[in-house]
C-alpha cells in the first residue's frame, strides 16, 4: 500500500493538498492519507480526501515522534512550531506499518508538506 503522509499549516485549503497531492502521484498514486491527529477538524484535509475518494488515516503525536529517527528531512521550523521536525514523512511511515519506507521524501508547496511510504512487501 502507498501511503501519502501530509503535513500542513492551520486552515490549508483542499486546493493546496490537491496541488502538492497530484506532484506526489507523479511518483506513485495514493492509496490513503495519513494526517497527524492533531489535524483533525481541519475542512481542507476532510475535501481533499473526498474529492480523491481517499481514507484518511489519524496518526497520534507519540506514533509521529517514534518515527523522526526514519526520517530523511528535518525543519527547524516545525521542530519550533510543534515539537516534531518531521511531520509528512513520520506520517506516511506509520500508517504504512513496520518495514515500510520512504519512496518519495517530502516536499513542499503551498502550506503543505507531502511524502509518500509503501508497506513492507508492496
Amino acid at each position: 500500500m502507498i501511503v501519502a503522509g501530509i503535513g500542513c499549516r492551520t486552515e490549508v485549503t483542499a486546493e493546496a493538498l490537491l496541488s502538492l497531492l497530484r506532484l506526489a502521484s507523479e511518483t506513485a498514486p495514493p492509496e490513503a492519507l495519513a494526517v497527524p491527529a492533531f489535524r483533525r477538524g481541519e475542512p481542507g484535509i476532510t475535501e481533499a480526501a473526498r474529492r480523491l475518494n481517499l481514507p484518511i488515516l489519524w496518526v497520534e503525536r507519540d506514533q509521529l515522534k517514534g518515527e523522526q529517527g526514519r526520517c530523511v528531512t528535518r525543519s527547524a521550523r516545525a521542530e519550533a512550531e510543534i515539537g516534531l521536525s518531521c511531520v509528512a514523512e513520520a506520517a506516511a511511515l506509520s500508517a504504512a506499518g513496520p518495514g515500510s519506507r520512504l519512496i518519495l521524501p517530502r516536499i513542499a508547496g503551498g502550506g503543505v508538506t507531502c511524502a509518500l511510504a509503501e508497506s513492507h512487501g508492496a
